[in-house]
């Protein structure tokens, strides 16, 4: 199995919620599975060196697998794609750096043998946002990539995407026709590749859900960043090791904080209306 992040940018934030992640994988895998970063920062993966592989990439190449209509979630497709190329009769799973691995990745391989992505959120033709119920009027029984979209075809969580073995350069290509079928039509954007992976998977395989075994908690990031970060200054203060941090995931207990929360809309408007007219101050420096 080869286990891929694609990470971009300074904002340690991600690098460390990646680092998280990896290591939470790193615990349970066997000298036959790989982790694969792709990113533009390779310095934060140092401490990382011998156990994954990094793949450099830069502005040019995420530029380019972004298409001609410069959407950047398109590259996730690429990143997949460009995985499978390297390893065409390998299982791949592409994970978002906001996840880990809580439970056996024996379950997660078996279920590799099918398409996986994180969880099925609904027949696209039922979902009530605003965005879903737009986009179900612009696809719904038309014909994208060759794939008529019907009522039951989900939309699945594109946190984990996981490619079965033999399958990985047709689902990819399937998934880019999709998506840049969608692109020309001018489908609104917001889930597009979301969708896209979503129908080419299940065009090729009985799907299964990875929240079984792989927390995403992309709805508490706030709560899940200190966490972590509190952890990597523990880490760093008493100059743990690699194999230290792995052990201590292993015995971290995920079920304290909520992977998914739900904060009221009322909640952020009076937040940024605080904000407003209460605005902080900086009242002081240090003087040169």
């Amino acid at each position: 199995m080869n286990i891929l992040y694609l990470v971009f940018g300074e904002n340690q934030q991600n690098h460390a919620q990646a680092y998280f992640s990896i290591c939470s994988f790193l615990g349970q895998m066997d000298a036959h599975d790989r982790v694969y970063v792709m990113t533009d920062a390779p310095d934060f993966y140092e401490r990382l060196n011998g156990k994954i592989e990094i793949i450099t990439i830069n502005k040019t190449q995420l530029d380019d697998w972004q298409g001609k209509h410069q959407f950047f979630w398109r590259a996730k497709i690429k990143a997949i794609e460009h995985i499978c190329r390297l390893h065409p009769d390998e299982a791949i799973l592409y994970s978002d750096t906001d996840t880990f691995l809580y439970s056996d990745i024996k379950i997660l391989k078996s279920d590799l043998e099918n398409p996986v992505m994180h969880l099925n959120e609904g027949a696209l033709s039922q979902l009530k946002s605003k965005t879903e119920k737009l986009m179900w009027q612009q696809v719904g029984n038309k014909v994208f990539g060759g794939v008529l979209i019907q009522p039951h075809h989900a939309m699945w969580n594109a946190g984990v995407v996981g490619v079965p073995a033999h399958k990985g350069l047709e689902i990819c290509q399937l998934a880019l026709d999709i998506c840049d079928d969608m692109l020309v039509a001018n489908v609104t954007r917001r889930l597009i590749e979301q969708f896209a992976l979503g129908v080419a998977l299940s065009e090729n395989g009985d799907m299964k859900p990875a929240e079984n075994y792989i927390g995403h908690y992309w709805s508490n990031k706030e709560e899940w960043s200190v966490a972590i970060q509190r952890f990597i200054i523990n880490s760093s203060l008493k100059n743990n090791s690699l194999k230290v941090d792995i052990q201590d995931i292993k015995q971290f207990d995920f079920s304290k904080i909520a992977i998914l929360k739900r904060i009221p809309n009322t909640q952020r408007r009076l937040k940024k209306l605080i904000e407003k007219w209460f605005p902080s101050e900086d009242k002081g420096f240090v003087s040169k």
